[in-house]
């Protein structure tokens, strides 16, 4: 999963706060740093959504 996925999944929110909420000490690590940009596995990402997101 990458920036903008987690931008669609966290409700289209702006490039800046994705940076922002990836660079957190408790976000997962990414998987690997690709020329287009990090990427994350979708199962870290939808948990820490999970715990850390209100619905």
């Amino acid at each position: 999963m990458g920036a903008h996925e987690i931008r669609m999944r966290l409700g289209g929110i702006s490039r800046q706060r994705v940076y922002q909420i990836t660079n957190r000490s408790n976000f997962p690590e990414p998987t690997a740093d690709l020329a287009q940009g990090k990427i994350w596995l979708t199962g870290d990402v939808e948990a820490w959504i999970a715990q850390h997101r209100h619905t």
